[in-house]
């Protein structure tokens, strides 16, 4: 029957909602102001249907009321956060993209593990961590090579501007069928499971990884300089001037020699302009 037909139902229920070019207009300028989100005209309905689901969520019953919530000094930082949440998506999982962690692994740790037993500061970022996945891939592959990390000073940067998505990364929990198969015995090592399938990053793993919110088009409460920076599928979603501002800012916090990871869908246009040159699959070293 036409009612039991999910896409069918969801297509009636953005109808609701009208989101007109104007009322688009001021969402889209704030996405660009706080967070460097370019929403041309072309996504409205893609808008539409993501905050029509938040509209309802809390209540309201048209984007003007919307409008009004976000732009009202009493609410405005609360409601421009799930903005973000409502128009991003925190598609992550563990090891994504296998080849940056073996780079990260063969080409960038062992130098950066010797200079730590020798005394030295080693810090590593995950920009744009998400739910905290790649942190903990990270940390994982850290103490595979080096169990113990935790005793040396290097230590895992998480940073997000999605508060929800970091609580996540903070509990450390996840379900147990996120494990790839072929990571079991670092997981079996690093994580618990309990009996109801979930497991939980223990804490010799969790001492490595500090969680923070960091906007990436604002300022940044970090001093570097850092070995390894890992921002992928962020900038994509930027316009190009923001991504080259993006990839200068990160060049001037790595060492020489350091190693930038970014998106399958990303490119760091002119690399030697911002001190970069390409030393693999969407990977850069610090001129």
């Amino acid at each position: 029957m036409a009612s039991a037909n999910p896409i069918s139902n969801s297509m009636r229920q953005d109808k609701a909602f009208d989101l007109t070019d104007v009322q688009f207009g001021v969402i889209a300028d704030i996405a660009l102001e706080k967070f460097g989100l370019a929403l041309p005209l072309a996504k409205k309905q893609l808008v539409l249907s993501r905050l029509s689901k938040r509209l309802r969520g809390i209540g309201l019953s048209s984007f003007d009321e919307y409008l009004a919530l976000l732009t009202s000094p009493l609410d405005s930082a609360n409601e421009v956060d799930n903005l973000l949440s409502s128009l991003t998506t925190n598609v992550t999982h563990f090891f994504r993209e296998r080849h940056h962690f073996d780079t990260f692994r063969n080409d960038a740790l062992p130098e950066m593990i010797r200079s730590a037993e020798n005394g030295g500061r080693v810090r590593i970022w995950s920009a744009g961590c998400s739910s905290g996945q790649e942190a903990y891939s990270i940390a994982m592959t850290v103490l595979d090579l080096c169990p113990k990390a935790g005793a040396l000073d290097i230590k895992i940067l998480a940073t997000d501007i999605d508060p929800e998505v970091l609580k996540v990364g903070v509990d450390g929990v996840y379900q147990s069928d996120l494990v790839p198969q072929q990571e079991q015995q670092l997981f079996d090592r690093y994580f618990e499971t309990d009996p109801s399938g979930e497991i939980r990053a223990g804490a010799g793993i969790k001492s490595l990884i500090s969680f923070g919110k960091i906007n990436l088009i604002a300022d940044w409460p970090v001093s570097g300089p850092f070995d390894v920076i890992f921002c992928r599928n962020v900038a994509i979603y930027f316009e190009k001037e923001t991504q080259a501002q993006l990839w200068q800012r990160f060049s001037d916090k790595m060492r020489k020699g350091s190693h930038l990871f970014i998106g399958h869908s990303e490119r760091v246009s002119n690399p030697p302009q911002h001190g970069l040159a390409p030393v693999g699959v969407t990977t850069y070293r610090k001129e």
